[in-house]
């Protein structure tokens, strides 16, 4: 499987990234004095069994491909959590890569987000763009109708929307989680000039994305708590849930609870 430029240099810096935050302890090597944190090239290459070259040459996104064995050993010298191998084999082109996103919706999704109520809840595709809700999740968050349609997308609002910033008391923590799950779900699509578009329009406007995007985090964020403080109902605990049809892998129901 051919890979694009794109796809080599993010698994390169990802790769590189990742190489940083390890502890050279955990290889039984002696920290010492170091110029930079985490462990050397020429370390990952020779416990992982290749030649400094060829890793150098990964992450410099050259047109060179690691081996599934290879990945997995990888994998365990970067202690890389199962989110994180799975991206990596993602991009290295051995996932099974979701559909592209799309923004049609079936009529039963609607009818289900709409009888849901007064459950919050709406339909986005993997590119987080809100696709359909019900009026409980407008009212719990912004109206999306009063919204232009590039505007519906919760990534978006996380970081250019001034109001969540308020409402959502643990904001930093729901935002890098869901850029850490954008990336992933960047790293499985097919096409990916609709991730990459949105995410060169959001740090063109937003300084906390310029500086959370080159981290390479990458986790799966289906599930949490988001705790709020709304202007008329005042605090709020809930749990949230995303589920995805069995039919559209592109799609996932998001829904609000009280958590108890």
């Amino acid at each position: 499987m051919m890979r694009s430029e794109a796809e080599r240099k993010e698994l390169g810096g990802f790769l590189k990234a990742c190489r940083a935050r390890v502890d050279p302890a955990t290889l039984g090597l002696p920290a010492g004095r170091r110029r930079t944190p985490g462990l050397k090239r020429e370390e990952v290459a020779l416990a992982i069994g290749v030649s400094v070259s060829w890793y150098t040459w990964i992450e410099q996104g050259r047109e060179v491909r690691a081996s599934p064995e290879v990945l997995e050993r990888l994998a365990q010298v970067l202690r890389l959590s199962d989110d994180e191998r799975a991206y990596a084999f993602a991009l290295s082109g051995y996932g099974v890569p979701l559909e592209s996103p799309d923004e049609t919706v079936t009529d039963g999704l609607r009818q289900l987000v709409e009888a849901m109520q007064p459950i919050p809840a709406y339909v986005r595709n993997t590119r987080f763009d809100i696709l359909a809700w019900n009026p409980a999740i407008a009212d719990l968050f912004v109206d999306y109708g009063q919204l232009a349609p590039h505007e519906r997308n919760t990534l978006r609002l996380m970081f250019l929307y001034p109001p969540y910033r308020t409402l959502i008391l643990n904001w930093e923590e729901m935002t890098r989680g869901l850029l850490a799950s954008f990336r992933a779900a960047m790293a499985q699509a097919p096409d990916k000039t609709p991730f990459l578009a949105l995410a060169e329009d959001i740090g063109a406007h937003s300084e906390q994305f310029r500086q959370w995007w080159p981290e390479h985090d990458v986790r799966r964020f289906d599930e949490g708590a988001k705790k709020l403080n709304h202007p008329t109902r005042g605090l709020l605990d809930l749990q949230y849930v995303a589920l995805v049809p069995e039919s559209r892998h592109d799609l996932s129901l998001v829904t609000y609870l009280p958590r108890r």
